[in-house]
């Protein structure tokens, strides 16, 4: 009986340990969001990562390559989605339904062209 109180105890520390983790998580305004991008290889990784790298708020930052999803971890505080989107447009990719901006477009590798893997 003595093992299953210890259990019990143990769960309910593990219940409120998470929940407090979940509530300081909100607090402290960190939000994780997913942007389907127009990158098609490993330099638009690196060329993606290093440019979130530098947004204001942003925590990290992850492309997967085969899906062409960015996953950004930022602070709500001090940036949003949209700039987050407009920033990745700004470096020259697609951001969900927002076109690459023409310009950074044009000076990606060739490469890193929409086209450039078919």
């Amino acid at each position: 009986m003595n093992k299953l109180k210890v259990f019990a105890l143990s769960m309910v520390l593990a219940l409120v340990s998470m929940a407090t983790t979940h509530a300081q998580a909100q607090t402290n305004g960190q939000q994780t969001i997913k942007i389907k991008t127009s990158a098609v290889c490993d330099m638009c990784k690196t060329t993606l990562e290093k440019a979130m790298a530098y947004e204001k708020g942003v925590k990290s930052s992850s492309l997967d390559v085969d899906s062409k999803v960015l996953t950004v971890t930022f602070d709500s505080r001090k940036t949003d989605a949209a700039k987050i989107k407009k920033a990745v447009t700004e470096t020259g990719y697609d951001a969900d339904e927002l076109p690459a901006q023409e310009r950074a477009y044009n000076k990606l590798d060739d490469c890193c062209k929409k086209d450039a893997h078919q």
